[in-house]
């Protein structure tokens, strides 16, 4: 894989990573029912949007679609791929990150699951963002797999 579009699929991934660090923060103020940061005093209670599921989804999504793209940016070189579909598989990776990521925040943030379209502005819009990014990972899972696949069929990993 170029060294151009792993380093984009590095930065997307450290970015989409941090996200979901940072979406760890209403989850463990939620599951506390209050803001409290130790060694700093004190806490204030508050009634944060979302619940406990919905936090540890956002929490987890940024995570592990950060991961994602990190992990395959890794092995990037030993896929045995056009750049057409190096292209693709690092666009549709980061497409998928990025549109789990916000349908996953808006969740709590708004309400809804998107897990069908309709009820409601968010959940549609969290339902096709997660359909989007469906689709993109498999396109690029498929794709994964073919580039090792051939690199292993022919003895190389220089491409």
């Amino acid at each position: 894989m170029h060294a151009r579009l792993q380093s984009l699929m590095v930065a997307h991934g450290a970015l989409v990573f941090l996200v979901g660090l940072l979406a760890g923060f209403p989850f463990a103020f939620v599951l506390l029912g209050k803001l409290t940061l130790w060694p700093l005093p004190g806490s204030i209670d508050v009634l944060l949007p979302g619940d406990v599921r919905g936090w540890r989804i956002a929490h987890l999504e940024g995570i592990l679609n950060g991961l994602t793209l990190l992990a395959v940016a890794g092995i990037g070189a030993r896929l045995r791929l056009s750049v057409r579909a190096q292209t693709l598989v690092a666009w549709s990776l980061i497409v998928t990150a990025w549109a789990n990521m916000l349908a996953a925040l808006l969740g709590p943030l708004a309400g809804g699951r998107g897990l069908e379209f309709g009820h409601g502005p968010a959940n549609s819009l969290m339902y096709l963002l997660f359909v989007a990014a469906i689709v993109a990972v498999l396109m690029a899972m498929v794709l994964v797999f073919l580039g090792a696949w051939r690199s292993r069929r022919e003895g190389s990993s220089d491409h």
